[in-house]
């Protein structure tokens, strides 16, 4: 009876082969959902910071409207979203931009 309780222990193994599922999974989640998103944020914070006077943008709340002037020490815009109408927003809430001043030429 001792001996067939010896048999059934688990033995020592390689330390490396208990941790690699882990390091597996960390791996499929960082190429599938970390390196993606963070690849996403560069590109918004590019875009935010190549903001020029005449885009159209679109805020994170669905206001559109025409960059007036930039703010580069507060970080802020003012948008024209109507005749005689303009408001200051933070940079980093323009969702996109739907054309730039270039492109409209």
């Amino acid at each position: 009876m001792v001996h067939f309780l010896a048999e059934a222990a688990p033995q020592g193994g390689n330390s490396l082969m208990m941790f690699l599922p882990y390091i597996l999974i960390f791996a499929v989640i960082w190429f599938l959902m970390i390196r993606p998103q963070a690849r996403k944020q560069k590109d918004h914070q590019r875009m935010v910071a190549a903001l020029q006077k005449g885009d159209r943008v679109v805020t994170s709340g669905g206001v559109h409207g025409t960059v007036t002037d930039t703010r580069e020490e507060s970080g802020t815009l003012w948008i024209k979203i109507a005749d005689n109408v303009r408001v200051e927003i933070e940079r980093n809430s323009i969702q996109r931009v739907l054309r730039s001043k270039a492109e409209e030429q």
